[in-house]
Formats: structure tokens, sequence, C-alpha cells
């Protein structure tokens, strides 16, 4: 078994490295600062802009789409070492490099399953960073977390789809330049439960569209992925040609855009606890209390050699996962989706909370990133499916194997 990265990952790596530290870390205190001086906590900094150029300008864009026709052709194994670089500044990189949530999820969905039409009015853009989107499925009435829950109705009516229902945690959707929703709803609902749904584009200034507010994450408006939304779709009408495949087919699409957005999010998670672990062994080496170096204090050593082992726990299962996916198929790898998905977060969480806990008071506040990091981190054991969900389900596969 080989464990050393190709020649283009290696490239690719150590250009990306070179961006991050030339660029997107010193621009994250500027970053904040044009945010507040805007007054609006999902604002758009300028400085975010010159990022995403510069990364143009260095052949950093697209990474994750492996379709050569729409991004740079990577691999899943390939991605997951640049992905998890970019999860060391969650807040720039991503967007930075036009690999954000949730268009990144968004993008393979259109490119997979889009029709002729949909890629070249909405993909596009997309690829060009010129607009963001919003992906539209948890609902603030039922349980999410089954998502045969979900209550909007989407009914054929002529040439036209008619949407009525609310959305909420809808991603994306705060962002200023978010123009498209991609909207989860049930067109059949005595259908198999897993055959009453489907998905529409919905553009945002569509009548009857109504945002009611953004949502926080621990207070934070996670930005990032271009804030979160609640939002009242009231008779909202659109052409038949929106829909996204088939009618009854948005459960599956939604399932082969999820998994995908899981590694990714895992991958992002590996290079959050590396910049939290980084940050604790430079604090370690040079704050004293009792006399002697925080390094030299016996639990803060515990810490970091329980985070090293962690965290090399979780990158080896998330390449194992990719390589999988690359070689059978996100079928094939859903037992490693969900381990990851359920390991990952978990090892980041923990390993971010020993690097506040180093830090004390100042872990805590605006004065660096580990308040931010782990809020994320907490957060991703909600998204794409609570933990509980992942456990039972990986559970049931595993009992099948012995049955």
């Amino acid at each position: 078994m080989d464990f050393q990265f190709d020649a283009r990952t290696e490239k690719l790596r150590a250009r990306l490295g070179t961006f991050l530290e030339e660029c997107v870390h010193p621009a994250e205190a500027v970053h904040a600062e044009q945010v507040a001086a805007a007054g609006d906590p999902w604002a758009r900094s300028p400085v975010l802009e010159e990022l995403k150029a510069e990364a143009r300008r260095r052949g950093l864009w697209n990474l994750f789409l492996p379709d050569p026709r729409y991004g740079a052709g990577l691999t899943n194994l390939q991605y997951a070492p640049l992905a998890e670089l970019t999860g060391r500044s969650p807040h720039l990189a991503p967007e930075a490099v036009n690999c954000a949530a949730p268009d990144t999820g968004n993008m393979e969905l259109l490119a997979e399953f889009g029709s002729e039409a949909q890629r070249e009015r909405w993909l596009k853009p997309l690829l060009e960073g010129e607009i963001r989107s919003a992906f539209c499925m948890t609902e603030p009435e039922v349980a999410s977390s089954d998502a045969t829950n979900i209550a909007t109705r989407i009914v054929r009516d002529g040439d036209s789809y008619v949407i009525d229902g609310r959305k909420w945690w809808s991603s994306g959707a705060m962002d200023p330049r978010c123009e498209i929703f991609i909207v989860m709803g049930k067109t059949d609902p005595g259908a198999d439960r897993h055959r009453q749904q489907s998905m529409v584009l919905v553009p945002r200034d569509t009548p009857g569209v109504t945002v009611r507010r953004g949502l926080t994450v621990f207070g934070y408006s996670d930005a990032p992925h271009g804030g979160h939304a609640e939002i009242d779709f009231t008779g909202v009408r659109v052409p038949a040609e929106n829909l996204v495949g088939a009618e009854g087919a948005g459960f599956a699409i939604a399932q082969a855009r999820l998994g995908p957005g899981r590694i990714h999010h895992c991958m992002r998670l590996v290079g959050m606890a590396e910049r939290a672990l980084e940050l604790l062994c430079r604090r370690a080496n040079q704050r004293i209390a009792f006399g002697r170096p925080l390094a030299e204090q016996g639990v803060v050593r515990e810490w970091i050699a329980e985070s090293r082992v962690r965290i090399e726990q979780a990158r080896l299962l998330v390449l194992k996962t990719a390589w999988l996916m690359d070689t059978v198929g996100n079928k094939g790898a859903h037992t490693e989706i969900q381990a990851i998905k359920i390991a990952t977060p978990a090892m980041a969480e923990w390993v971010i909370d020993k690097a506040i806990q180093g830090y004390g008071g100042a872990g805590v506040s605006q004065d660096t990133p580990l308040a931010g990091l782990w809020a994320q981190a907490r957060t991703l054991r909600l998204a794409d499916g609570p933990d509980e969900v992942h456990r039972s389900s990986l559970a049931k596969r595993e009992l099948r194997r012995w049955a």
C-alpha cells in the first residue's frame, strides 16, 4: 500500500500551501474587520474578492470537481489533501478557490443531473464564481433528519410547478450574490416513501419567495457557507423545465449530492484540527504558568499526543473513503462515508476544544480562530445528517452481514 501522493497532487499541495501562507492567513483579520465595518454579518468583504482573483491567477480553482469538463479533473483521493489545507482557514480558503459548500454540492448536482439548459444558465456562472446558490431541504416543522418527512409541496400545473412550504437552514441563501435555490419537496405524497420527492430550481427573485431571516450558528453568521436562511415559498411558480432530473427522483439525487459533500466536510475538518493543534503547540511553547512552560505540563502533553493520534486516525479513514469512492463508487463506499461522518467532526471538536483550553480566555475570544473552528466542527455533527442517524444506519449494515 503506497501512501505517497502523486506528482500532480504534491505540486498542487505546494502551490496551495504557499497561497495560504502568503495570502489567506494574512487576510483573515482584514476580512473580519471589513465585515464588521459593513455592519452586516453576511456582507461580502473586498479582500475575499481579491483572494479569488489571486487563486485563479495561481491555477487554484474548482479543484473539487472530478469531471475535467467542469473542474480540475482531480480524483477524490487527489482532492483530499487539498481540501484539508483549505480547512485550515475555513472562513476564507474554500470560497477563495471556489470550493465552498453549498455551491460545491450544488455544482455537482447540476453537472450530474441538470439538463443542458440548466447547466448553461446556472452551473456555468457558479463555476466562474460569479454567483452563489442555496440548497433548500431541511424544514422547521418536521424532523428533517428523516428526509422523507419533508412537507413542502411541488405541484404540477400545466407547464409549471407551484411550490408551497417553509424551509430553514437553507445554506447559501443569505449571501447577497445567491441567485438560485435548489428546492426539495413532494410531488407525489402517495408514492413509495423514497419516490415522493422531487427537486426544482427556483430563482431567488421569483414572486412568492420570502427570506424570513438569517440563522446564526452558535452566534456566528457562518458567512463562508453563504449563511443559513429560513425561507417561505408561497404559491411560487416556476417553469416545468426547472425540474431537476425526473419526478420522484429527488431523494436519490439528494443522497448522491450529500455523499461527496460529507467527505468534503471531513477533509476540511482534518485541516481544522491540524490548525488547532499547531496553535496549541505554539501556545504551549510560549506560555509560562506556575514557573514553567505549558509544554512541560503533563496534561498539556497528553492533549497534544492524543490530538496527533486522533488526527492521523481520521485522516487515514478519510483517505481510504476517498480511494473507495474513486474505485468502487459512492455506493460502494457508503459504510466508510458514514464512518467518517461520525468520527471526523467528533475528532475535530475534541482537538479544537483542547486548543481552546490551552489558550484560556483567549481561546473563546475573537483573537484566535479557535472559537469559530469549534462552532463549525460541532455544527457538522448535525449537518448532512446527525450522528445518531449515521450510527443507526451503519449498525444496520453491519448487522446484515451476520444475519
